[in-house]
């Protein structure tokens, strides 16, 4: 049974390592490509080019790239300022493709540029949300486009509305009406004015475009790409990485839809859809009583563009002299957890903090965050939290623990007399387990148990991981010393003599990085491992002592927050399971005396 358990443990532990592989990075280089423009609804011709309902005058006319860029970086432009987001938007099709956040920076570096979220075709990297309408296939209605200079009421702020206006020459006019709340929720009503004498039809749209493939985290655990959540079902497909051979959709890969460039196209009543990265999210959401088609799409080779579309599913038919409206919100700014939870729960937008990826232990990672951000808020240090919420677990799982750790305490004492059964019978292993088991029932142990703390510890470590790793709540968040960042690597190195050698070998290999943090928790675990029982053969025991080091190298890439979780557990348990030997030593000696009381 000893044996098992530790093959059960060695099994354990490389599995993590397996999973920690996973988690490597996978590094691309982003190159941006301009590519021409795409009309939601469009159909398409032979080459592949959008051929656009309407006349030449509506979305989707293609231009040469260096016209695009020079368009928009000569455009005229409306500024908006709040408490969190600052921008502007271009008034040459209404696009909204400047926009800062003001709470974040790109670095700890006090003076560090603030974190840019949506950027003009005029810069490197386009990201940016436009709206419009289009029209059937056959209809000779003018309606705006990427061209089209919009007319600004005024100045965008938190408490005055912008309105954007054009009128088409023959009885329409357009609106836009933008307002903007305290956080980085723009509310966008679509406005068609028929002054005409016959009614029309459109069909409103709203999309948003990323002209090039960023370069990602490229960790398994972690979503980056396009994401929806439609009718209470969640959709996400990945980026087109350089080299990457494959689109997913919904997490099956498909060539078929690689080629068509489609990823997803599903006709909903609400929800929501748009493109998140590790920390940031801008995001399209629908009125849960418009019927949309909801569309993910590919376009170009190589490093591409991508495009969330809405579009209306049904025209909206607008009479004469009368008007008809549609409004669509745009989140463009932090996965801040509790404003996700905010916007799900108070404004209606079913399941939007799964835009966080707490991943598969969602039930369990979720409360951890709540109870970490609980005790941050009381504490002022998330490196702090994490040592009181390991606390806090450590007390509730007590009972289940103090029970296994007595039980491998025993098992050690019994150590000497289960080497003596095999020395005296080395050639019958049916005696051998036979002596075992009755020692085992003798002395009411349970050799498997030992291995509780580590199954149950396993949810936790990668909950806490998650917590850590995902969370923007994490993100820059220091503790003391020289962890200045919980959510990213211990910045020292052994290698380098811990900075007194102007050279960093980690540039060369991952595994050339290894950090105080990393070091402490590999004696934390070499320290633990000495008061568990040692494998009864010579080779197991040698596999085993090298576990802590195999862990020291493998937790050197890890968040800094969950190596120092990780050496904090492992003392806690020295501490625990030091108080119960010492406690089932004394039992044994007053047991081997005849001094116990019955």
């Amino acid at each position: 049974m000893d044996q098992k358990r530790l093959m059960l443990a060695i099994a354990l532990s490389v599995a993590i390592l397996l999973g920690f592989q996973a988690f490597m990075p996978k590094h691309s280089v982003p190159v941006p490509v301009a590519v021409s423009e795409t009309q939601p609804g469009a159909a398409k011709q032979a080459d592949g080019a959008p051929l656009v309902g309407g006349s030449a005058t509506s979305a989707g006319v293609s231009a040469p790239a260096t016209s695009l860029a020079d368009a928009d970086r000569d455009a005229p432009r409306v500024a908006f300022t709040a408490a969190r987001v600052q921008g502007s938007i271009n008034l040459r099709g209404a696009k909204f493709d400047d926009l800062v956040l003001r709470d974040y920076r790109d670095s700890l570096e006090p003076n560090a540029p603030l974190v840019r979220l949506l950027e003009s075709r005029a810069q490197t990297q386009p990201h940016y949300v436009q709206f419009g309408w289009t029209a059937a296939p056959g209809a000779n209605l003018v309606l705006p486009g990427a061209d089209t200079i919009w007319t600004p009421s005024g100045t965008l702020s938190s408490s005055t509305p912008l309105t954007l206006s054009w009128s088409n020459g023959a009885g329409l006019e357009f609106q836009i009406i933008v307002r903007l709340d305290a956080n980085f929720m723009f509310t966008v009503e679509q406005k068609v004015i028929n002054n005409g004498a016959t009614p029309v039809a459109v069909f409103p749209y709203a999309r948003i475009r990323r002209d090039y493939t960023p370069q990602v985290a490229g960790y398994s655990v972690l979503h980056e790409g396009l994401i929806a959540d439609l009718d209470g079902k969640l959709y996400d497909s990945n980026f087109i990485g350089v080299g990457n051979g494959d689109y997913t959709y919904a997490g099956v890969k498909s060539r078929a839809e690689k080629a068509e460039g489609i990823a997803l196209d599903q006709k909903s009543a609400g929800g929501w859809a748009g493109i998140t990265d590790k920390y940031w999210l801008t995001a399209l959401i629908s009125d849960s009583a418009v019927h949309q088609d909801v569309t993910f799409r590919y376009i170009g080779s190589g490093s591409g563009a991508y495009q969330v579309d809405f579009l209306a599913s049904e025209a909206e038919s607008v009479a004469a002299a009368a008007s008809a409206s549609q409004t669509t919100r745009l989140f463009a700014g932090a996965k801040e957890v509790h404003l996700l939870d905010h916007y799900a729960d108070d404004e209606h937008v079913l399941n939007f903090d799964k835009a966080v990826d707490f991943g598969v232990f969602y039930f369990i990672t979720k409360p951890f965050f709540y109870a970490i951000d609980f005790l941050n808020g009381v504490l002022g240090n998330f490196g702090l939290a994490i040592l009181v919420f390991t606390l806090c677990l450590k007390i509730a799982f007590l009972p289940l623990a103090n029970k296994s750790y007595r039980s491998m305490s025993k098992m050690k004492l019994l150590a000497p007399k289960i080497q003596a059964l095999k020395e005296q019978y080395k050639d019958d292993q049916a005696k051998i387990q036979s002596g075992m088991m009755a020692l085992y029932k003798q002395e009411k142990v349970n050799p498997a148990s030992g291995c509780l703390p580590m199954l149950i510890q396993i949810p936790i470590f990668f909950s806490l991981y998650k917590v850590i790793f995902v969370t923007i709540e994490m993100r820059q968040a220091p503790f003391f010393g020289w962890i200045r960042d919980l959510s990213a690597i211990d910045p020292t190195n052994v290698f380098n003599l811990f900075g007194l050698i102007p050279f960093d070998p980690g540039i060369y290999s991952h595994y050339l990085h290894l950090g105080a943090w990393p070091l402490i928790m590999g004696a934390t675990m070499f320290f633990q491992q000495r008061l568990n029982p040692p494998p009864p053969d010579p080779v197991q025991a040698k596999m085993f002592q090298f576990m802590p080091i195999i862990f020291t190298f493998m937790l050197a890439n890890f968040p800094a927050g969950l190596v120092i979780y990780w050496s904090w557990n492992n003392s806690l348990t020295i501490l625990q399971q030091t108080l119960i030997m010492r406690g089932t030593r004394i039992g044994a000696t007053k047991t081997a005396g005849g001094v116990t009381k019955s």
